[in-house]
């Protein structure tokens, strides 16, 4: 405590010296008091006392500096009144155990101010002054600040600054050790194998069991900058267990029960929160552009467009300063949105308006009057885009036998393998291997509708299977008399062939009775959201490709 007061500034000393004084009532600093130097030198007699004065003495003048030197210890016995002390200067007190009377060099090393008289029932007082040159110097001159300490102990530590460490661990000994979780993000230049060494304290061995046990090794050999992991530390610094994420839902869990033991994999699935997000744009050059600039992730823009496609033609319909509102429902796990679809969407243009609900009964998209945008028959039996590198034609040029041969069907250039969808629901009534058109399926819809395929690599489906419309039914080849990979596709209508991208197809499906009643109630809700979402359009800002604001002078 003395070091501590003698290491403030000059002023502190003065603002404490009322606490100073408190203190030295309550009796919690010691002086202790050394006697010697009787008659016969070769009997020396040391006899000490105790007494409580206060840490800090204050003094007035040079006249009381000798005054507080010349203190016998009857004095001190019967008490000073402290208010005879006139303030001047704090002083520290440097105590001895013990000392001689008869040393009087010594007895002067501890009083530098003046040397009390030698006498045997004297108390002699060690008192220290600090020159007022020093103190100053150290206030005032910046440059000579600095230095260390060498205690061992901080004021942190439960434990006595005198050296009596008992106290701070009897307290550590009944602390209980709990490891807790533990974050760290990837840097660049790390490695799972280094920074498991340096900073979950594994060895080699535990590195190669730990990539053994989990299932997907990238997720500890491809690491990202940025991402981050949790371990636990035992109190021994070993690892207890490590939390790698493949992504915000999905990750592994390694634990193991103690040092010796192996670690053990299990499945870690964190659950999301549904929350909804409504998105509002204008169209400026592609919708597609347009629709991302909006904030809407490129999954959810393919969606977007895949669902409107059905209904509106986006290069013959859609004009610059079309308005459009999409709501989305998404799994938010720790920031991130997960598993995202559309639920609802308007698009107001200058040629064709457009409203689209999903109905979770079916999870298919509808109009707000129960029409579904999925229409009866689809006219391309697959997803995406191919060229028609041979349409139906009844006087065709074979290309193999160079003779006039009718194509009945329409062929699309494609890879091998490439997935063939049903166009519509069905029954299959035949699959076969033939010389000429290879191996090919054969389904029969309703309505007098049929379709053939011919040329695949691999047929998915058997003769007497039902099949949904989009069903996957075969993969594109090269079978049979052809002259590369390709799709032939045909399409009959009462037994005649007709052109497939010709045909008028069946009308799409509608709601009906008690399915309609209930999509009805259900979407009054999501309606509501897009009617309150228009109402609010002018505080939202319209957006073109390149992120700026649209006005009627750029569009």
């Amino acid at each position: 405590m003395l070091r501590i007061f003698h290491s403030l500034p000059r002023t502190h000393k003065v603002l404490l010296l009322p606490v100073a004084t408190m203190v030295t009532v309550l009796g919690t600093q010691k002086i202790i008091g050394v006697f010697g130097d009787t008659e016969d030198a070769q009997t020396q007699i040391p006899v000490a006392t105790t007494t409580t004065i206060s840490q800090s003495i204050v003094n007035s003048a040079a006249s009381s500096e000798a005054a507080i030197a010349s203190l016998t210890l009857s004095d001190l016995s019967k008490g000073i009144p402290l208010a005879q002390l006139k303030p001047l200067e704090v002083m520290h007190l440097d105590f001895i155990s013990e000392a001689r009377a008869d040393d009087d060099s010594q007895a002067q090393a501890f009083s530098p101010i003046a040397k009390p008289p030698t006498q045997p029932s004297e108390v002699k007082l060690a008192m220290q002054l600090p020159p007022e040159d020093a103190t100053s110097a150290e206030s005032e001159d910046d440059d000579g600040i600095g230095g260390t300490s060498y205690e061992d102990w901080t004021f942190d530590n439960a434990q006595d600054p005198s050296g009596d460490t008992e106290l701070g661990d009897e307290i550590a000994s009944r602390e209980t050790y709990v490891p807790e979780w533990q974050s760290y993000t990837i840097q660049s230049g790390d490695s799972f194998a280094l920074t498991a060494e340096r900073t979950l304290g594994l060895a080699y061995s535990d590195v190669m069991q730990i990539l053994n046990t989990v299932p997907d090794k990238k997720v500890l050999t491809r690491w990202r900058v940025g991402h981050s992991f949790d371990y636990k530390l035992d109190e021994n610094g070993q690892l207890l267990a490590l939390r790698v994420m493949k992504n915000p839902r999905e990750g592994y869990l390694l634990k193991r029960g103690d040092e010796t033991a192996e670690f053990a994999y299990s499945p870690v699935e964190k659950a999301g929160e549904a929350a909804q997000r409504m998105f509002t744009g204008t169209v400026s050059g592609s919708f597609a552009s347009s629709a991302q600039s909006t904030g809407l992730s490129s999954s959810e823009v393919s969606e977007l467009t895949n669902i409107l496609s059905k209904k509106l033609n986006f290069r013959r319909d859609a004009r610059a300063g079309d308005q459009f509102r999409v709501l989305v429902e998404s799994d938010m796990i720790d920031g991130h949105s997960m598993d995202s679809k559309v639920l609802a969407a308007e698009y107001e243009g200058e040629r064709m308006d457009l409203t689209v609900l999903r109905n979770s009964a079916d999870d298919h998209f509808y109009t707000p009057d129960g029409n579904s945008l999925d229409p009866a028959f689809d006219r391309y039996p697959f997803q995406g885009h191919y060229r028609i590198s041979s349409p139906f034609n009844l006087r065709r040029l074979h290309p193999v036998t160079g003779r006039i041969s009718p194509h009945k069907g329409t062929d699309f250039a494609m890879r091998s393998g490439t997935p063939i969808d049903a166009p519509a629901d069905g029954v299959v009534e035949r699959v076969v291997n033939h010389p000429l058109a290879g191996r090919y399926i054969v389904i029969r819809h309703n309505n007098g509708y049929e379709t053939r395929f011919l040329h695949l690599s691999k047929a998915l489906v058997k003769p007497g299977e039902h099949v949904k419309m989009g069903e996957e039914i075969a993969l594109s080849g090269s079978t049979g008399r052809v002259t590369g990979p390709h799709l032939h596709y045909e399409v009959m209508v009462n037994n005649h062939q007709v052109d497939p991208m010709r045909v008028k197809l069946p009308e799409s499906q509608r709601l009906r009775g008690d399915a309609l009643a209930a999509f009805k109630r259900e979407s009054e809700n999501l309606l509501a959201k897009l009617d309150q979402d228009s109402a609010n359009e002018p505080a939202i800002a319209q957006v073109d490709v390149s992120g700026k604001p649209v006005s009627d002078d750029n569009i």
